[in-house]
């Protein structure tokens, strides 16, 4: 009997293209991979990949090619594309732990030479102004609370606490801010990324996607070089951007008339639709899993239980759930989808969590924002507000000229729109990661929002989560003067 190996192909001594046809060859072929990779070279791995990925399109064999690829200084906005893909790792630099300096953002290439553009240079150093005059008076009130301790250094001190004044002044930074972001995918990602980036409506975007291009023909040379603009995408979205959904005179898809886009208390949180028998197909697809029974028997057996059974049942699917524990996939089969508006700096966490589908709206300033307590204690709401009502204006501006432009002014205290479905089992990983106590206000606001609205029509199994004592009301008294 063969010996079991368990080993690494690694990508210091094999190129990732090498090690993608290592990994593909072995469906035909009864050798080992370390024989299959002694017998390849890069020019062989090529040819492989030309005939069977390219020519044939099996693309899966893609996915074994690995690349870590590194950004710096490109803007928040545009990280939003190249985060927008859900098989694949990212790092950024953090609002809450960096600050950022007077010229770090960006100018959009669409603005060279236009009108607006000394304006909106004028208007983004506003905005870095007021950041950087709020961080003193935040931080010496922080300083207040949170004394030092013995013997601690001023250095130490300021690392413990930064977090905590940090992300309030962060409310001013617009998307036109600069930042890092590293990104672990397969070939197979990577290349649709690029194709993506070089369809998108922002000229920043398709420039990093070509340069993306280009970095990753470096080492994957045949996966990506067919990466282009998809005129799908490209003439789709300029053409649904262009729709007339008004009843009177024309207007843009998402143009409203003054007042309109105001959000009442209480509406920034919409579960617009679920699955009303979440419960029921959860435990019924558990009782599946373990028997062997069929899925409609599963689910009859279920739905004639008493409650006392189904509670007993859900005990023991969820009842010994650890902090740390992943619930069963089962939890996958109730669905939820809620209609959300919140800060856009609750948005940059909020799409980390890509096992949800997400649709976001563009950048606005046209649905308010949202003004941290600490602004106001600290004696800087004033200038907070001038600042905020400045990008306001300028975005208006720059929406005459470019809607997508325009969203470059913006500064992560303006609210966003995003409709969001998930399952049960991603409700887990995000009510419970986001509603901790080390978790940035504005996030945990929403994720005890949410779970208190799934806790109304699923009370059998979102019980088991494991959320701090609060409420998302109390997250709004104790951190804003108005969300």
């Amino acid at each position: 009997m063969p010996e079991r190996d368990i080993y690494l192909l690694s990508p210091r001594a094999l190129s990732p293209e090498t090690i993608a046809v290592a990994f593909a060859k072995t469906s035909r072929s009864p050798e080992s991979f370390r024989d299959i990779a002694a017998e390849l070279s890069d020019e062989k791995s090529a040819q492989f990949h030309e005939k069977w990925v390219v020519g044939y399109g099996h693309a899966s064999v893609a996915e074994h090619a690995i690349l870590h690829i590194a950004f710096e200084n490109v803007s928040r906005l545009a990280i939003e594309s190249i985060e927008s893909n859900r098989l694949a790792s990212y790092t950024e630099k953090s609002t809450r732990y960096q600050k950022w300096g007077p010229d770090d953002f960006t100018i959009p290439p669409e603005l060279d030479s236009h009108p607006l553009r000394a304006e909106y240079v004028d208007t983004i150093r506003l905005l870095f102004d007021a950041y950087a005059e709020s961080l003193d008076p935040v931080r010496t009130l922080i300083f207040e609370r949170f004394p030092r301790r013995e013997n601690e250094k001023d250095e130490a001190w300021d690392r413990r606490i930064r977090s905590k004044y940090v992300d309030v002044c962060r409310f001013l930074l617009p998307a036109a801010s600069l930042a890092n972001v590293g990104m672990t995918a397969n070939a197979r990602v990577i290349e649709n990324t690029i194709r993506k980036m070089l369809s998108h409506e922002l000229a920043e975007v398709r420039e990093i996607g070509e340069k993306m291009k280009e970095v990753a023909k470096g080492e994957t040379p045949t996966l990506v070089k067919y990466a282009d603009a998809v005129p799908y995408l490209v003439e789709t979205c300029k053409e649904i951007g262009e729709l007339d959904t008004s009843t009177g005179s024309a207007r843009r898809i998402g143009e409203l008339e003054s007042g309109e886009w105001k959000v009442e208390s209480g509406d920034w949180c919409s579960l617009i639709d679920y699955d009303k028998d979440g419960e029921k197909k959860v435990l019924a697809a558990t009782l599946y899993r373990f028997g062997e029974m069929s899925y409609a028997d599963a689910l009859s057996y279920v739905g004639s239980s008493s409650e006392d059974a189904k509670t007993k049942l859900a005990e023991s699917l969820l009842g010994r759930l650890g902090r740390y524990d992943v619930p069963l996939r089962e939890l996958e089969y109730s669905t939820y989808t809620f209609d959300l508006v919140m800060d856009q700096g609750a948005y940059a966490e909020f799409k980390r969590h890509r096992m949800m589908t997400q649709t976001p709206q563009r950048l606005t300033t046209r649905l308010g924002y949202a003004t941290p307590l600490l602004f106001e204690e600290a004696g800087f709401r004033s200038q907070y507000e001038a600042a905020m009502e400045a990008a306001a204006q300028m975005f208006e501006k720059l929406y005459e000229f470019s809607p997508s432009v325009a969203q470059y002014v913006v500064p992560n205290g303006y609210n966003r729109r995003v409709l969001a479905q998930f399952n049960l089992r991603e409700a887990y990983a995000f009510c419970q990661l986001r509603s901790a106590a080390n978790a940035h206000f504005s996030i945990r606001r929403v994720a005890q929002r949410i779970y208190e609205e799934m806790a109304r029509i699923h009370p059998l199994l979102t019980k088991y989560m494991k959320l701090p004592e609060e409420t998302w009301q109390g997250v709004e008294e104790s951190y804003f003067v108005k969300a």
